[in-house]
């Protein structure tokens, strides 16, 4: 369900850029501890311990491959910070290698989203979310090159017009692909239906000077029927200030519309995540809360926060599950990384790392915190739970725009084993805006 889930936010580029380097995160881990001595030799020794299980080499060849949607800029220093033209970057696991390609698009400077998206004839396409112009296309591939498609462009009218998310999900039980589309800055939440030769657009909802960040699909109430979650918010401020937000959702196929299930008073959100994670049957909803902090003296004056609600939850009694000395969270993904048959959730978080959680017996109770990568971080930090060699076992892979490097963390004996599988070298300055595993086919 997951899986099938600026622009003028680049005149602000410059902002976003002195932001990045002034939150730049990541600490020393600390030194292993010693061993202790020999004890003496009439002591009997304590037997071995047994040796850890080998970690697991990574398949020659991969079946599913990642795409990572861009936004870039030329190296510091070479002028000013123009963007380039909107990016996809693709890995493919080929002959014992991760083979980096990548498509461009000039009709916009940012690709918010790429994801895998099946047409109602069966065959495969690339789907992107574009900024500066809100441009939602399909992509076929055709010999060596990619035809593409646009099935909805909109000035939406305000001072920006982005395609910010998308989602997929059968929301009307009828086995058509809907998309669910969350813009900005004119706040509306859209469905994007294939129909007959083509594609409809409904605009669901529309709110002025409003940023809807994300957007997600599931099932909270466990009725069978597929809701829409969405993250409106006051336009974005970057300086650690208070911003109103909630979370709202929709039932089409029910033709209900805007209800306020999350509400945050002076907080807001921009990453939600709707999946079944204590085994109970039905989806629940997380939020991250974004922190503040003091513009003068740099501190926090609330920790970011993760909320979780139930389908029966009150909007103001959101359920902490857990706290962060952070402000920005943008990323949560989910999935069964230790072999357990239980998900895990994990959070990307821009300053403090990448951490995994697990609830106990009572899912309202704090989860335990596990952390995975304490020198991993930027401004989006983009994540995905994926299982790209199809054993059944999902692998962690994180993009950390901080380090340029993209990160594959596979699960051995009792932990997460880092790997990196791409290293950036042309200087350039990137958000990565999203993640996503695709059929190997569809790469270049």
């Amino acid at each position: 369900m997951q899986f099938t889930r600026i622009s003028a936010f680049l005149a602000g580029a410059l902002c976003l850029v002195a932001l990045l380097l002034f939150m730049g995160c990541g600490s020393e881990e600390a030194p292993a501890p010693r061993a202790k001595a020999e004890p003496a030799a009439a002591a009997p020794k304590k037997p071995a311990a047994p040796a850890k299980p080998a970690v697991a080499p990574t398949p020659a060849d991969l079946p599913q491959a990642l795409v990572l949607g861009l936004a870039q800029f030329p190296p510091r220093g070479s002028g000013p910070p123009k963007p380039l033209p909107a990016t996809m970057t693709f890995l493919v696991r080929r002959g014992g290698e991760w083979v980096v390609s990548q498509i461009d698009d000039t009709d916009s400077d940012v690709f918010h989203k790429v994801l895998h998206y099946t047409v109602p004839d069966g065959g495969d396409r690339l789907l992107t979310a574009g900024g500066s112009k809100a441009m939602l296309k399909l992509w076929k591939k055709n010999g060596d090159g990619y035809e593409s498609e646009t099935i909805w462009q909109k000035d939406f009218g305000g001072k920006f017009s982005r395609m910010r998310d998308i989602e997929v999900g059968d929301l009307y039980g009828d086995g058509r692909a809907i998309i669910a589309v969350a813009t900005h800055d004119q706040g509306v939440v859209a469905l994007v239906k294939p129909e007959g030769d083509g594609y409809v657009v409904e605009e669901i909802d529309h709110e002025e000077d409003t940023f809807v960040h994300e957007v997600e699909i599931g099932d909270v109430d466990g009725d069978g029927v597929l809701e829409v979650y969405a993250t409106p918010s006051e336009p974005n401020r970057l300086d650690g200030s208070t911003q109103s937000g909630r979370v709202t959702r929709y039932v089409p196929a029910k033709g209900e519309g805007r209800k306020v299930v999350a509400d945050l008073g002076d907080r807001h959100a921009k990453e939600i995540f709707v999946e079944d994670l204590d085994g109970d049957g039905r989806d629940e909803l997380y939020v991250i809360v974004e922190g503040n902090y003091d513009k003068k003296s740099k501190k926090l004056t609330r920790k970011l926060e993760i909320r979780r609600y139930e389908a029966d939850t009150d909007p103001k009694q959101g359920v902490v599950i857990a706290e962060f000395d952070d402000y920005l969270g943008r990323f949560l993904t989910a999935g069964d990384l230790d072999g357990d048959g239980q998900k895990d959730l994990v959070a990307a978080l821009k300053s403090v790392g990448v951490w995994m959680l697990r609830p106990g017996s009572d899912p309202t109770k704090p989860w335990k915190k596990e952390l995975v990568d304490r020198k991993s971080g930027g401004f989006e930090h983009a994540s995905i739970v994926a299982d790209l060699d199809g054993d059944g076992q999902g692998e962690l892979y994180v993009v950390s725009d901080k380090d340029g490097e993209v990160r594959r963390y596979a699960w051995h004996g009792d932990g997460l084993k880092r790997e990196v599988i791409q290293k950036r070298t042309d200087g350039n300055t990137v958000f990565t805006w999203n993640i996503m595993p695709v059929p190997a086919e569809l790469a270049p």
